[in-house]
């Protein structure tokens, strides 16, 4: 079925054709560095900072399982609020156009909320103010995601895909080195995070276009098609539902492995007087090779027109990070895992992200149906904290917990090959 164009020939649904600037690669990146710092610092560093000084039990499991019912609880919010994010731009028929009124008014709600955060005295309203956050989160980044269908060509969004990737290393190294080194306090932690977040999103949505949709061209909706929409038949479309998948799985196997990293450096190594300054060596080593695998495998997966093989490889990457801190819990170990992990999260971020593009089921709902494939990344991120605690508690440790890290990213790896329409 075609699609509907304006009087003037407009099309908004047609497939992009012509290739996106370096400026604006360069305000695309600027804004995913201050979304994902915004909420990765506080998942790494401020939040379980908090609850740890709120509680005042000597055992250090309650605070993991706090931390991860916590992350939980934003997690079903995150599940609501994407695809309904998603499904609401696709018809958003704004001045400013289609994505930019939720990517503001996301981003405000985001910096609103970590402020109120830093605030806090009890675990009741650190859930608030955390659900609050990732809701602002998930609206800013479903509609600054869409705009990739909207604006990139499909032989570019590799490239363009790693410039979502490598910010969300930078974004959490530079946030924790910027806590730490400069001895700032919950609150000026959370007060900064949040001023750059506004700061580093302003410019894209000043300085990029976003086609405005008539309203002749608006999607139909009615209210059951919230609900009904969420739902796109695997039978029907097994590339998604693969993709969709092997996404879960992944992100989830990361999120087992990764979010609880600094319970493991002071509960698991015993490295309580050093874990601050661990975990900033372990980012770092992290971040280079996370960067630089977004960025070359990225290009290299537009230019060789693969995107399987990418995908595949990178979960196993992932799995042997895994394991090595299952099998030989040490911190030079942990260097080395960090590196492994960099570059198969790295590559599996820019290349899968490009992937998802290339699967959606409908031109008409691409924000929909994006705002769905991101709930595969960060709900895993949410419900990844409380399995995890769930597993460390059970097990008294954490072998079990990157052992189950292992075996899910190798699921997810595997789930990406029954894709048929992409290569």
């Amino acid at each position: 079925m075609s699609s509907p164009q304006t009087p003037s020939g407009f099309n908004p649904f047609a497939e992009p054709t012509r290739r996106v600037s370096a400026a604006w690669i360069a305000v695309f990146a600027m804004a995913w560095l201050g979304i994902w710092m915004a909420q990765l610092t506080p998942i790494q560093l401020l939040l379980p900072q908090e609850i740890d000084a709120l509680l005042t039990t000597t055992d250090w499991t309650e605070s993991v399982v706090a931390f991860g019912i916590i992350s939980a609880i934003a997690g079903v919010c995150a599940l609501i609020v994407f695809p309904l994010t998603g499904a609401l731009s696709d018809r958003t028929t704004s001045r400013f156009g289609r994505r930019k009124p939720w990517i503001a008014a996301g981003t405000l709600i985001f910096a609103c909320a970590l402020v109120a955060l830093g605030l806090q005295s009890s675990l009741v309203g650190i859930g608030i103010c955390w659900s609050l956050a990732i809701s602002g989160f998930c609206m800013a980044s479903a509609a600054i995601t869409a705009t990739i269908a909207d604006q990139v060509p499909v032989e570019q969004r590799g490239f363009v895909s790693g410039w979502v990737s490598a910010p969300q290393a930078v974004g959490t190294l530079l946030g924790i080195v910027l806590v730490v080194f400069l001895g700032l306090s919950l609150i000026q932690g959370y007060l900064l995070v949040a001023a750059l977040l506004i700061v580093l999103v302003l410019p894209f949505l000043l300085l990029t276009r976003d086609e405005v949709l008539p309203a002749v061209l608006r999607p139909p909706f009615r209210p059951r098609m919230l609900i009904t929409g969420l739902w796109i038949s695997p039978r029907k479309h097994p590339d998604f539902a693969w993709t969709l998948v092997s996404r879960v799985l992944v992100n989830l196997g990361n999120a087992l492995g990764t979010t609880l990293l600094l319970y493991f450096l002071l509960y698991g190594l015993n490295r309580g007087d050093t874990a601050e300054d661990d975990l900033l060596v372990l980012t770092l080593i992290y971040l280079v090779f996370f960067t630089g695998s977004a960025l070359i495998f990225g290009r290299v997966s537009d230019r060789l027109r693969q995107r399987k093989a990418f995908v595949y490889v990178a979960a196993y990457l992932q799995a042997l990070a895994a394991l090595l801190l299952a099998l030989v819990p040490d911190f030079s170990v942990a260097l080395v895992a960090a590196g492994f992990l960099g570059i198969g999260y790295g590559s599996f971020m820019a290349v899968d992200q490009a992937l998802a593009t290339q699967v959606l089921p409908d031109r008409h709902t691409r924000g929909k149906d994006l705002g769905i494939m991101n709930v595969a990344l960060a709900v895993p991120q949410a419900f990844g904290p409380l399995l995890g605690a769930m597993v460390v508690a059970a097990t008294g440790g954490f072998v079990g917990l990157f052992i189950a890290s292992a075996v899910v990213a190798v699921l997810g790896g595997l789930a990406v090959l029954p894709v048929k329409s992409v290569r």
